[in-house]
């Protein structure tokens, strides 16, 4: 066999593999939503907050459990500057509500670790 052909493809499969680390890397370095599953009663999503940086304004209109995969301070900051923190403990689970009519919030990880949650919302909880 080959020498050369069989180090060009050790080399090839090294780059490869670096590639992956690296775009892992760069992945879990900013704050992600993924889909996970969503029918007519709930929609579920899997959420990583990396800290200080603050996710733009949106609502819910439905109650949320949030289920803890890593822990963290959580800041929720509402458009009007009032704000609540949460502490969320790893492997516990949290309920919050829909938000009031006509507000908006932003959620701020005020840690020094990324959050990791996964949210369960609620759309028939009226």
């Amino acid at each position: 066999m080959n020498h050369t052909v069989t180090l060009n493809a050790l080399a090839i499969v090294a780059m490869i593999v670096t590639a992956s680390a690296v775009r892992s890397s760069e992945q879990s370095s900013s704050t992600q939503r993924i889909p996970q599953f969503e029918n007519s009663h709930v929609k579920v999503w899997r959420s990583t907050i990396v800290p200080n940086a603050p996710l733009p304004l949106h609502r819910h209109d439905h109650g949320r459990v949030i289920i803890t995969l890593k822990g963290g301070t959580m800041k929720i900051e509402d458009q009007s500057g009032t704000s609540e923190t949460h502490v969320w403990e790893t492997g516990k689970a949290y309920w919050l509500p829909a938000n009031p009519p006509n507000t908006m919030h932003r959620d701020i990880n005020v840690g020094d670790r990324p959050i990791e949650v996964m949210v369960v919302e609620v759309k028939d909880d009226k």
